[in-house]
């Protein structure tokens, strides 16, 4: 046999306890949120707190983030979570609206909890009559600490694997993936595509984004940042797509590899579908931002 990783054995559950005959349990994913969040929250103060980052001074004060904290957590909740119906499992849900607010039983949309942060965005933007351009540069900054954190959740939560390999990094996954696994060998190793996410989407690209920002005077270059974040967040999707597993309601009989659209067997998954439009848009913002 060759060479792979067994899955640690972590529980999805931080802490869980019983009130009141009611199950109620801390799990790792919430809280990636919530540490993430908490860490671009920090990197906002940092930024607001130096005002030769910017071109005009700090755009906002701090006593508003709290504001813009809350119409971030509803962005990213509505959206994620109507996303994920749409894109996902909409006849699923028609059949049994009232699971549409179990969130808690899992089902968010990266792609609809993105779109939710743009409206949120643009509203507080509106409200407040902050700049929308400095807003959404220090978010596209700020958004990268939960990603990271939430995709490392996803891998502890045995969710979100990547396709059967047989390189030696390869992660034993329990569960439907291993029972989904189409193989003869007695163990199923996938590639841990949650992890490559962390590390492309979450690291990597925050890494670059903060140079940018506290570094190289990213902040005076307005959407330099946001666009960098679409771009980068995207090109990484589209990436790891190729060996991402797709979800069970993107395959069939002749698409085993879950395409959205394609011809004779090649073509895009939904990931990369959706993620398409955000490269395109992103390169087009920064191009417009160096040439400002």
């Amino acid at each position: 046999m060759f060479a792979a990783i067994p899955f640690p054995d972590i529980s999805p559950e931080i802490i869980s306890i019983n009130l009141f005959g009611m199950e109620l349990a801390l799990r790792w994913y919430a809280m990636g949120y919530i540490v993430g969040i908490a860490i671009g929250w920090q990197l906002i103060k940092l930024a607001l707190r130096r005002p030769q980052l910017w071109r005009n001074g700090p755009p906002m004060q701090e006593n508003q983030l709290e504001d813009l904290l809350t119409y971030i957590v509803i962005g990213v909740i509505a959206g994620g979570r109507l996303g994920y119906i749409l894109f996902y499992k909409p006849s699923e849900f028609l059949s049994n609206p009232l699971d549409i607010i179990k969130i808690w039983e899992g089902g968010l949309s990266f792609h609809g909890g993105f779109l939710g942060v743009i409206l949120a965005v643009i509203l507080f933007s509106r409200r407040k009559k902050v700049p929308l351009s400095d807003l959404a540069d220090i978010i596209a900054v700020a958004a990268t600490p939960a990603i990271l954190l939430v995709r490392c959740a996803n891998f502890i939560n045995a969710e979100l694997w990547g396709r059967p390999t047989d390189l030696p990094w390869g992660v034993i996954f329990p569960g439907q993936a291993a029972q989904s696994c189409a193989t003869l060998l007695a163990d199923c190793t996938r590639h841990p595509s949650q992890l490559y996410e962390a590390g492309l989407e979450g690291l990597l690209l925050g890494t670059l984004l903060i140079l940018l920002a506290f570094r190289f005077n990213g902040l005076k270059k307005p959407w330099l940042l946001t666009g960098t974040f679409f771009a980068g967040y995207g090109f990484a999707r589209f990436l790891v797509e190729f060996v991402r597993q797709p979800d069970a309601q993107f395959q069939s009989v002749g698409n085993e590899l879950g395409l959205a659209f394609h011809y004779n067997g090649y073509g895009l998954t939904m990931g990369q579908t959706l993620t398409l439009p955000m490269i395109i848009i992103g390169l087009t913002v920064v191009a417009m931002a160096w040439r400002r």
